[in-house]
């Protein structure tokens, strides 16, 4: 019984820190709406006991997304620790962005992905560079202690092949139908309309969705402790009345 109360306890104390947390980093005050403000993934699956995930749908070649950047950078900072964050790179059967999402893949392989992100939108966007092929893609990612020919030897390779199946399954599954856009959890999509008319209130979208979906899955929590204390004591109290009584 001891154990079931101290479970119980540690349970309580951890959710109210996490409540806490979320609503000092995620406290959007307002009530955005299915259909209008984000769409709800069709046969996404519901699974409280995966991390939560914020993933950017981008493209290098994406001038929204490149105007996105310090939005998403400042959001990643200020975020919960318990919610992660990746990016899929977009092709949309466009033969520049694949080389770009390529090396992009490739990049994240090889170690050097977060590295690198931020210089190559700024070779792109600032120094005006454009690269046509694989090649050049490698030459501008031998900067960060790779060599080019390794680098693309590893945009050859099955497991890069893969990855890009991977993304671009994904991002079809997840119905992305422009950049930058974002899917949280794998169950909603956020993007820019008449809605959400800024990169502000995209995010603000974010937050208020992870807020609510914490705040459900503490509730289930809850309630997924109280019927296993309510089951032990059920067993406890059978147990008991098994025992064979003393003699007189």
């Amino acid at each position: 019984m001891k154990k079931i109360v101290f479970a119980v306890s540690s349970l309580i104390l951890s959710l109210g820190l996490l409540s806490g947390t979320v609503q000092a980093q995620t406290g959007s005050s307002i009530e955005y709406q299915e259909g209008l403000h984000y769409t709800l993934i069709g046969d996404a699956p519901v699974n409280d006991d995966a991390p939560m995930e914020l993933v950017e749908a981008f493209s290098y070649l994406c001038t929204h997304c490149n105007t996105f950047e310090p939005y998403i950078n400042n959001w990643v900072k200020r975020k919960p620790e318990y919610v992660g964050f990746s990016r899929i790179p977009i092709v949309f059967g466009r033969k520049a962005w694949e080389i770009y999402a390529r090396g992009y893949v490739t990049a994240e392989m090889m170690g050097i992905g977060e590295e690198a992100h931020p210089a190559m939108m700024d070779v792109i966007w600032n120094e005006k560079a454009v690269m046509r092929s694989m090649k050049e893609i490698a030459e501008f990612y031998s900067r960060f202690d790779v060599s080019a020919e390794s680098f693309l030897n590893t945009s050859k390779s099955f497991a890069v092949d893969a990855k890009m199946r991977k993304d671009q399954r994904l991002a079809q599954d997840y119905g992305i139908r422009g950049t930058p856009s974002l899917v949280l959890n794998g169950r909603y999509r956020i993007a820019g309309n008449e809605a959400v008319a800024s990169y502000d209130v995209m995010l603000d979208v974010v937050d208020f969705l992870i807020a609510r979906d914490t705040a459900e899955r503490q509730k289930n929590a809850s309630v997924g402790v109280q019927e296993a204390v309510e089951s032990e004591l059920v067993d406890e109290s059978i147990d008991q009345s098994a025992e064979p009584a003393e003699e007189t």
